[in-house]
């Protein structure tokens, strides 16, 4: 059931990044409302699903003990609302390909912290993935000329952002869910980001009523799909998988934007991207070899 719900949260995670560039690109969505608006309305529904069909009490009792409701409050605002500011700013300033696979840069850093915290040894395997995703964002960005990058600095600085709140994201869930259902953790840190961020653009503050009806089913796929879905299954998963596996396995959301993005919204990738493509692929083999070979041994 783990690697069900973390690859189906992927690819919706993956396609709903490069549905959200078409908004952006064609009908001028702008990223701060979008990010409030999902995360308001996601996280809501997440919790309507807990109060009548899990055990609503869960709800108000996160916040009755001073040390959840901290964890929580860090957790929507460090890890959700990153997450989820960054990859949308990232894909605006540059395309959803680029913005998922810099995303997940991720792996290779849980792997670097948890070395760092002596909670796991370097090996072989995980230096020669770091490098690769290293030579890998960089064929990714700069198309193999170091005169030029291929996509604009902001969205590179935003990606990198987005693969250290990813990270942040996938470890500090883990204390939480012990006690409390992945809907009431990642409901109510979807609430809290949005309502911080409403401070910033409210969402009641734009016109949807020139938007044709492709718009809003492209809105209500991003919302339901892209986020509600996405976000509650790759948490839901660490339920049963480790940070680890649960990360690798996401590889598939770049798999699915990449494809969405050359296909769908016909962007350009030349042949030495495709390389850097296959350099952040295969950093996810090493790695998910590196761990099936540790737990034949």
């Amino acid at each position: 059931m783990g690697f069900i719900l973390v690859i189906t949260g992927a690819i919706f995670w993956g396609v709903g990044g490069t549905v959200a560039q078409k908004l952006f690109r064609d009908y001028s969505i702008e990223v701060n409302w979008l990010v409030t608006t999902r995360l308001l309305i996601a996280g809501f529904l997440l919790l309507s699903v807990q109060y009548f069909m899990k055990d609503r009490d869960q709800i108000l009792d996160i916040w009755k003990h001073k040390r959840t409701a901290f964890q929580l409050t860090t957790f929507g605002l460090l890890g959700m609302l990153a997450v989820q500011y960054t990859y949308m700013a990232s894909i605006q300033h540059g395309n959803a390909a680029v913005a998922t696979l810099l995303q997940y840069l991720a792996p290779a850093m849980i792997i670097i912290y948890l070395t760092l915290r002596k909670k796991t040894v370097l090996t072989r395997n995980d230096v020669i993935a770091i490098t690769l995703a290293l030579v890998g964002s960089f064929f990714l960005l700069t198309n193999g000329s170091i005169s030029h990058l291929s996509v604009p600095l902001p969205a590179i600085v935003w990606g990198v952002l987005s693969a250290v709140s990813l990270a942040f994201y996938t470890l500090y869930a883990i204390s939480l869910l012990k006690y409390y259902d992945s809907l009431v953790v990642v409901g109510w840190a979807m609430i809290i980001g949005g309502f911080v961020l409403s401070f910033i653009h409210p969402p009641w503050q734009i016109d949807l009523s020139s938007l044709p009806m492709e718009a809003y089913v492209y809105l209500i796929f991003v919302i339901l799909f892209g986020t509600m879905i996405a976000f509650w299954f790759y948490i839901e998963s660490l339920q049963s998988l480790l940070p680890k596996e649960t990360s690798l396995l996401g590889t598939l959301e770049p798999l699915a934007a990449v494809l969405a993005t050359v296909f769908w919204l016909q962007e350009s990738f030349g042949i030495v991207q495709w390389l850097g493509t296959a350099c952040i692929f295969g950093l996810i083999l090493i790695l998910a070899f590196s761990k099936k070979t540790s737990k034949e041994t």
